[in-house]
């Protein structure tokens, strides 16, 4: 596996040795002494997955606080811009936001931070994206950032009225307005 430090300090994209044949593949995609040699200890609990259509977009959300969450994201089939925005207001990117093609083909990881703001948007139908998350969701300390927020100006590869978005999420604050 090879670890690569975005511009974003602490976020890492993960490219995998795929080993294929004619049978298919093999991949290693999580080994805890590798992680922890290019990224220090994360204490992973839970597994997540989703799966979604063409044009879905989930995010720019974060936990606050002590429920703040570092994740390992990935997709198994199809295709997601994934984007990261760090929030951190005490860092030299504050702001400052990465985004990665992460395909089902490509089978890269992105290791997003605690500190981050994160959200994907689908690239293709019948996308399954699965992630993994070292807290526990809270409700109550849920936030995000508004994806069009146009202090971020992120090319979401997708016109704007063609996105798919959750009455949570076209509802949510600007960067700007984040304590």
């Amino acid at each position: 596996m090879k670890f690569e430090e975005t511009q974003i300090k602490g976020a890492y994209l993960i490219v995998p040795e795929v080993y294929g044949d004619s049978r298919g593949y093999f991949l290693e995609s999580f080994r805890k002494s590798e992680f922890e040699k290019h990224i220090g200890k994360v204490d992973f609990i839970q597994d997540n997955e989703s799966k979604s259509s063409r044009g879905v977009l989930r995010g720019l959300h974060f936990q606050k606080g002590e429920y703040a969450q570092a994740k390992l994201v990935r997709v198994i089939s199809g295709a997601v811009l994934d984007v990261i925005v760090d929030i951190r207001h005490n860092s030299p990117t504050f702001g400052a936001h990465f985004s990665a093609t992460l395909t089902g083909d490509n089978k890269h990881q992105l290791f997003v931070p605690r500190g981050m703001a994160h959200g994907f948007v689908v690239l293709q139908n019948d996308t399954i994206f699965s992630y993994k998350v070292d807290n526990v969701y809270s409700p109550e300390n849920e936030s995000g950032i508004l994806f069009n927020d146009p202090d971020l100006a992120i090319d979401w590869q997708i016109p704007a009225n063609a996105l798919i978005l959750s009455a949570k999420d076209q509802k949510l604050g600007q960067l700007k307005d984040l304590d």
